[in-house]
């Protein structure tokens, strides 16, 4: 018990065996004087790595806005060079070897490192909150936190030596160095971990004194969110631990590409959930608090929509709607389920402006939209994660585009669907997680925030860059411009560069799509370097708080869980319904490609 958190003069043994809701007090030992935060029994070594996983998260978003910086310069480069006859190149600068090489570290610092890293630190947190009490393992905290440090340790050195330039997607016969997939192993099987740890908190708070209660709603959604994705990510396990890692360490030298990209996939899709789910957790159940006390309207509905993303899981087939080998059959069920997302997405929509009216008017705001500006705009947790909400509006809409199997064909692998993800991932998420982070690292450090109107003015910075940024891609994926390209040295550009002498070619020329793209780019690198200038200032601060650190929990909703059907609570029984319609959904697919096709292979290209 030594190394439990324990209010000023109190012993271990002056603990309650169960905490009430405002149960003791605890604060680390080393500024136990200073700050305290409001987790019953939690231990110092939970705080430590829960920190710690954050942190990690940090370092992936550093590393992908630098990347990102580098896009955003070719894009200028290409636009400067045709307009102005200028050029710039910052990849020989920087000591990459190619635009390819930057693409990829852009690609898995953000879409793997820092999201996973993130989900990790802020599900375990909401989950001993919601419980009231600490994790239920050490080991599995700590395997989890080491097993996300050494992979991406190893990736990251892959990557950066230039052994591992295989983008994001990582496609067979592109073949990085095995360092790179154990890496990625090792990050996957550390959310594993959480999600293990989640369920054995879960058993023991049950255990104790709490059989046939509802499972609290943070928990709730917490704990689904970690359960879709480890469903989610068996098909990218079997295909990294089946037939790319044996094949990148020479165990076999053939490996089937249309197979594996289909498996990749099953995963690649709801990897968007899992990105998305704990910004929906903060939407629903912090920011209506922080925003002005609001209250949600219902348990059962946030319980449904969680429920919902996790029995949409088979979607992935409406991102290879051009792909050859997949019956006609999968694909319009894949379309179908693609248009039923937009059910969850719109309940949230609708939900969470409920509480945030709600909000807006417990503050003095009057009449249809008077409530809005009446929010807490100055806070930075707040305009982050209400700015990221009206970018994802705009991406939501432009995701409609990509799941219609006939609309899908006009934007297809093209800049399209770059302007669309940075809506969604790019601004829901990585916004939202900036503004989660306003809050998350005084409450896990004991610092008050630095600059918080450099954190307000970051926020702004983001959500304008990222409209200029989109609709230059979007812009450019009209007319044809392919995402993933090395634009500024394709052989092919003058076809797509009219000259600018009227509105019809001015949205055709991509020239101005990417001098769009190139500014807005660079607008929300600035805003990234203001982001990291408030975190680091905070961290190293020397100003602690005095009171009591709290997470800023929204209160119960109007239509609590007793309102709510019991049998939505039974997690196991709705994994088994997500599995099955998951091999229903693929059965067919899988049934098509066998026999498998192997091909020799192992490109490195770049």
């Amino acid at each position: 018990m030594t190394d439990t958190l324990v209010p000023d003069g109190a012993g271990a043994g002056d603990l309650p065996e169960e905490p009430e809701p405002d149960g003791p007090i605890i604060g680390t030992p080393s500024q136990a004087s200073r700050w305290k935060i409001d987790i019953p029994g939690v231990r110092q070594a939970d705080v430590r790595a829960v920190k710690w996983q954050l942190y990690l998260s940090l370092v992936g978003l550093f590393l992908g806005l630098a990347m990102g910086a580098l896009q955003a310069s070719d894009r200028g480069d290409f636009a400067l060079e045709e307009l102005f006859n200028r050029s710039i190149d910052l990849y020989d600068a920087v000591g990459l070897q190619s635009y390819y090489q930057g693409l990829t570290i852009h690609g898995v610092t953000l879409a793997l490192v820092f999201t996973f890293t993130f989900s990790n630190a802020f599900l375990s947190l909401t989950v001993m909150k919601s419980l009231k009490r600490p994790l239920a393992s050490a080991v599995l905290r700590d395997v989890s936190l080491y097993l996300a440090w050494i992979g991406v340790a190893l990736a990251a050195w892959a990557m950066l030596a230039n052994k591992a330039t295989v983008l994001f997607t990582f496609y067979p016969p592109l073949q990085a160095t095995p360092a790179f997939y154990i890496g990625a192993v090792f990050l996957v099987i550390s959310t594993w971990c959480t999600l293990a740890n989640q369920l054995l908190t879960l058993r023991a708070w049950r255990r104790d004194g709490h059989e046939g209660e509802r499972i609290p709603l943070l928990a709730f959604t917490s704990i689904v969110t970690e359960i879709m994705w480890f469903l989610a990510s068996i098909g990218i396990a079997i295909e990294v631990l089946v037939f790319v890692l044996p094949w990148s360490l020479g165990l076999t030298d053939t490996i089937d590409p249309q197979f594996t990209r289909v498996l990749f996939w099953f995963t690649g899709h709801p990897i968007v959930y899992f990105w998305l789910l704990p910004i929906y957790v903060s939407w629903y159940l912090f920011l209506p608090q922080q925003a002005g006390k609001g209250r949600l309207a219902s348990d059962g509905l946030v319980r449904l929509v969680f429920l919902a993303f996790l029995m949409l899981l088979p979607v992935g087939i409406h991102h290879q709607f051009t792909d050859p080998g997949i019956p006609f059959s999968s694909k319009t069920v894949s379309w179908v389920l693609t248009f039923c997302i937009f059910f969850p997405s719109v309940a949230t929509f609708f939900s969470v402006i409920a509480s945030l009216e709600n909000a807006g008017r417990n503050r003095g705001g009057k009449g249809i939209v008077g409530w809005i500006p009446k929010l807490r705009w100055s806070d930075p947790s707040v305009s982050a994660q209400l700015l990221a909400g009206i970018g994802f509006i705009l991406g939501g809409v432009s995701g409609l585009i990509n799941a219609s199997y006939t609309v899908n064909l006009t934007v297809h692998n093209t800049a399209f669907i770059v302007g669309h993800f940075h809506l969604t991932v790019g601004t829901a998420v990585a916004l939202s997680i900036m503004g989660i982070c306003y809050w998350m690292v005084p409450y896990l450090t004991g610092k008050k925030l630095w600059g918080r109107r450099l954190a307000v003015l970051q926020t702004w910075l983001w959500i304008g860059g990222v409209f200029v940024f989109s609709r230059g891609q979007m812009q450019g994926g009209i007319e044809g411009m392919p995402r993933r390209t090395n634009i500024s040295n394709a052989t092919y550009i003058d076809r797509f560069t009219p000259p600018v002498d009227s509105l019809s070619n001015f949205l055709k020329n991509w020239d101005i799509a990417d001098g769009l793209t190139a500014i807005g780019g660079t607008v929300m690198f600035l805003s990234g370097v203001c982001f990291f200038v408030v975190m680091l200032g905070t961290i190293y601060s020397k100003r602690q708080v005095a009171d009591v650190q709290r997470m800023p929990i929204a209160d119960e909703p109007y239509h609590p869980v007793t309102q709510s059907w019991p049998i939505l609570d039974r997690l196991g029984l709705w994994s088994a319904v997500a599995g099955i319609l998951s091999l229903i959904v693929y059965g067919e697919i899988f049934f098509h490609y066998l026999p498998l096709e192997m091909v020799p292979g192992g490109f490195q290209l770049w």
